[in-house]
């Protein structure tokens, strides 16, 4: 089987919102660039049409898109190439496959994000991550939205939160959180549910913190619930953002009642705590 790699080109603002839709469809991780490109994956020639094709119905002309044959190399597992233990605030990320010893007191979390999103890699998840290494307080409840591979609902155990809850519209990330909150042996303090987070989440709250690695406009639009989800006081942490949407980003806060208190940027990406009033 010959891999096709297909390189999308569009505006900066477009990015995360093309990303994202290739990450659905695909079930697989994509490399952005620093020229701004998207790098996807297909199977085979015919995979690659075919996703070339719903790229131009999903974005029409808003964006280009280049496709050439790879070497003969299994790409589902090409990621792995070149990840190593990361250091991000409080917490240390070890791919699973590496063999890292760790300190008496270090808190780590071992991750094999398969095709889920969350892997430590991606600067929206290094923002989240170190927010909620400055954030989080023991003895916590934690709600984490679109957990992907469960890499922000581990890392708040780990940081001593007593427990978290992270929910995920992809049904194929469910067993990669469960597995590796398994191998981080924290399964009993860091459940999955799949489902709408507009609908869980205030059920399962009041939470002391929430965490939100979505979308800009999907995290406005799910401010209704984050509110009822979180008691009076708690604390927000969205990520998912490009720097260029601070801006609006910041005033669609200010309108929820929600008060910043600290924000990170990390490789273009941004991510901002915030209380609830």
């Amino acid at each position: 089987m010959t891999w096709w790699a297909i390189e999308v080109r569009m505006e900066l603002a477009a990015r995360s919102g093309v990303a994202a839709w290739l990450v659905n469809e695909t079930g697989q991780a994509v490399e952005e660039r620093d020229d701004g490109s998207v790098i996807s994956f297909a199977e085979d020639e015919s995979a690659a049409e075919s996703l070339t094709s719903r790229l131009g119905s999903a974005f029409g002309a808003g964006v280009k898109v280049n496709r050439h044959p790879l070497d003969n190399i299994d790409w589902s597992t090409r990621w792995r190439d070149g990840l190593g233990p990361r250091r991000v605030g409080r917490l240390t990320v070890v791919p699973s496959w590496v063999n890292y010893q760790r300190a008496p007191d270090e808190a780590v979390v071992v991750m094999d994000p398969e095709t889920a999103f969350g892997s430590g890699e991606h600067g929206s998840t290094r923002a989240a991550l170190r927010l909620l290494s400055d954030c989080l307080v023991p003895g916590q409840l934690v709600l984490d939205l679109g957990s992907g591979s469960g890499i922000l609902s581990i890392g708040a155990v780990r940081l001593g939160a007593r427990r978290a809850i992270g929910i995920e519209v992809d049904e194929e990330a469910l067993p990669v959180a469960v597995r590796n909150a398994a191998a981080n042996g924290v399964a009993d303090r860091a459940q999955f549910m799949i489902g709408d987070a507009a609908d869980l989440a205030p059920l399962l709250g009041p939470a002391d913190l929430l965490l939100s690695n979505i979308l800009r406009t999907v995290n406005v639009t799910l401010f209704p619930a984050i509110r009822s989800a979180l008691r009076p006081g708690g604390t927000a942490i969205f990520s998912g953002m490009e720097e260029g949407e601070s801006a609006e980003f910041r005033a669609s806060l200010a309108v929820a009642d929600f008060t910043i208190h600290s924000e990170v940027l990390d490789s273009g990406w941004w991510g901002v705590a915030a209380t609830r009033t």
